[in-house]
């Protein structure tokens, strides 16, 4: 009795802590409902100038922006939330994620896992159930924040939410559409112009059987129940390394399943740096998490009967050879993740009875503004219903692309100096020829994949990493002289002080010092990355960087240091060197530098 006040007295001492909830109150919190949606028969037989088809992100800003001036549109927007992973509030039928981005959970566990001890809470005698109603609380916190403020600004805007799953009427060409309510009633209603933004679901293998139970895809993995002591994951690209991470820090014992034998190249496919790529991957073992290389899961055991018994995975080498002597042929763990890629939700929308085609990966071929082969050239596309890179940003700058390619009449009054101030925009490699095309001008697919400057990338994992531009390997394989300067976190006070592990890179054409990329890995890369975007999209140069003075104890005086480590390479890695010996002994608790 003695220790267990002991531990009741010291739990409000915990960062982050609130008494612990019963799972069933966690479940069903009474959080304010939302009350923006409007049942579908009451816009039955309506027109309206537009209809969006999903309240994701790209769904909602483009909502938005088509209802308030110089459009505003009559705007109606569809959403069908328990079809997409979505958080919800089942007590209440709230849409947790409206507006929210697919990584929302991901994310909110990511803050959580920051925020809360689980090892203090552990180690004060709280049981599992309690810790991990903690986590799922702050998540739901924080996720109803967003979709209280979502609602706030269409209910402002008097955008018209409707709940229900929408689809092109069989012979209502373009412009009619069925939406079938969860009562499995149907109305109708007409749009003259119709956003598909849908978004995507996970890629999910075959052979896989997946349960949303203790086998999840990272959508279902939403409504994990409870805080499970190892996790199994297949994946090496940014989800997978993102969720390693998060049941890392939560405490779980995490196993990375990788088919290929070198971990980084995957995140070297999706653009990073490879001494970035290098950096996240030697981070995944410095964490303690085990990575299991060459390898694919080839047969499942679930126990059905004993939801605490563990799965039993058998593993074998990639393509199903045998895997190397020594090496583990059997995982045991509580759950198991499959984070594998993802593809454009574009079933059941009826596209056929529109004229509107997908290509071979199911996404919606449009052209340059978004539009698609829509029979009455009404409908356009945006997100990740389009197909790669699936980011939200991205997503959302298609979505204002494709409202202004709709209501271009609207724009008739803006300045005529638009057109100039965007050609300013323009990153040309080798002399007047701009090859590379336009930054962020267009942001179609084919635009995208083909210019390296549209967008930043980022990666949330612990520690983040992000990139924007051109690498070395890609300089090189355009034909340019690229040189690096690096700066390591612990080479600037701020980094040395707080956050250590971790570099930022600046990549430039040797033969006039301009910036053409931007890598980093470490804390706040994700923010740190645009100042970063600013300077290759200003074509600033080594010289501009070092002339330009950076606040004291912040992250971007390394801006500086990677700037004078590129005129200065031999006393660079000097530095570098005796940066990283002095945080090995700091490692070490030793003061013998």
């Amino acid at each position: 009795m003695k220790a267990a006040a002991i531990v009741a007295a010291l739990l409000p001492l915990c960062h982050g802590f609130q008494p612990p909830r019963p799972s069933s109150l966690l479940r069903h919190r009474a959080i304010t409902p939302l009350h923006l949606a409007v049942a579908p028969e009451d816009v039955s037989d309506k027109n309206f100038d537009l209809a969006v088809i999903g309240a994701g992100p790209v769904g909602v800003s483009a909502a938005l922006l088509a209802a308030r001036a110089p459009h505003s549109k009559n705007v109606i927007l569809i959403d069908a939330p328990r079809a997409s992973g979505a958080l919800m509030n089942e007590a209440t039928g709230e849409d947790l994620s409206i507006g929210g981005p697919t990584g929302l959970f991901s994310k909110a566990l990511r803050d959580a896992g920051k925020r809360i001890s689980v090892s203090s809470l552990k180690g004060m005698g709280l049981r599992d159930d309690s810790v991990w109603n903690e986590i799922v609380t702050s998540c739901v916190e924080l996720a109803s924040f967003n979709a209280k403020d979502t609602v706030r600004q269409l209910e402002y805007a008097g955008v018209t939410y409707v709940q229900g799953h929408a689809a092109f009427a069989d012979s209502g060409g373009s412009s009619s559409l069925f939406v079938t309510a969860e009562d499995n009633s149907i109305s109708t209603l007409t749009a003259d112009k119709i956003l598909l933004a849908t978004g995507s679901t996970p890629f999910r293998p075959g052979g896989i059987p997946f349960d949303g139970k203790r086998i999840f895809d990272s959508d279902s993995i939403n409504t994990l129940s409870y805080l499970p002591k190892s996790v199994a994951i297949t994946g090496s690209g940014i989800i997978a390394i993102e969720f390693a991470k998060i049941f890392k820090n939560l405490g779980s014992d995490v196993t990375l399943i990788i088919r290929d034998n070198i971990p980084r190249n995957a995140l070297m496919k999706i653009g990073l740096d490879k001494d970035i790529a290098a950096t996240l991957v030697a981070d995944l073992a410095r964490s303690g998490i085990k990575v299991e290389r060459g390898a694919q899961v080839k047969k499942f055991n679930v126990p059905r009967d004993n939801d605490k018994a563990p799965i039993t995975l058998t593993l074998e080498g990639r393509g199903g050879s045998d895997r190397p002597q020594g090496a583990a042929t059997e995982i045991k763990c509580d759950i198991y993740l499959a984070a594998v890629g993802r593809k454009p939700n574009t079933q059941n929308l009826n596209l056929p009875a529109a004229g509107i085609k997908c290509d071979s990966y199911g996404g919606i071929e449009v052209d340059s503004e978004l539009k698609s082969t829509a029979s009455g050239g009404n409908v356009y596309g945006a997100g990740d219903i389009l197909g790669r890179p699936f980011l939200a940003s991205t997503g959302m700058a298609q979505g204002i692309g494709a409202i202004q390619s709709m209501f271009k009449e609207d724009l008739a009054n803006e300045s005529e100096d638009d057109d100039a101030e965007a050609s300013d925009d323009n990153i040309c490699i080798g002399g007047e020829d701009c090859t590379l095309g336009a930054a962020g001008e267009n942001f179609d697919p084919k635009s995208l994949a083909s210019n390296p400057f549209a967008f930043p990338v980022g990666v949330w994992s612990s520690p983040e990493a992000s990139y924007y531009g051109l690498s070395t390997q890609q300089c090189q394989e355009m034909g340019i002289d690229a040189g690096e300067g690096v700066a390591l976190y612990a080479e600037c006070l701020r980094g040395l002080v707080f956050s250590p592990n971790g570099q930022l890179k600046l990549v430039y054409d040797k033969s006039n010092g301009r910036i053409l990329g931007v890598h980093i890995v470490g804390d706040d890369a994700c923010e740190l990355i645009h100042y970063g975007m600013e300077l290759v999209k200003a074509q600033r140069t080594i010289d501009d960087v070092l002339s330009n003075l950076y606040s004291a104890v912040t992250f971007h005086e390394m801006y500086r240091i990677a700037a004078m480590a590129a005129v200065d390479e031999v006393g660079a890695r000097k530095r570098r060197a005796a940066a990283g010996r002095a945080l090995t002994a700091r490692m070490r608790g030793s003061t013998d530098i």
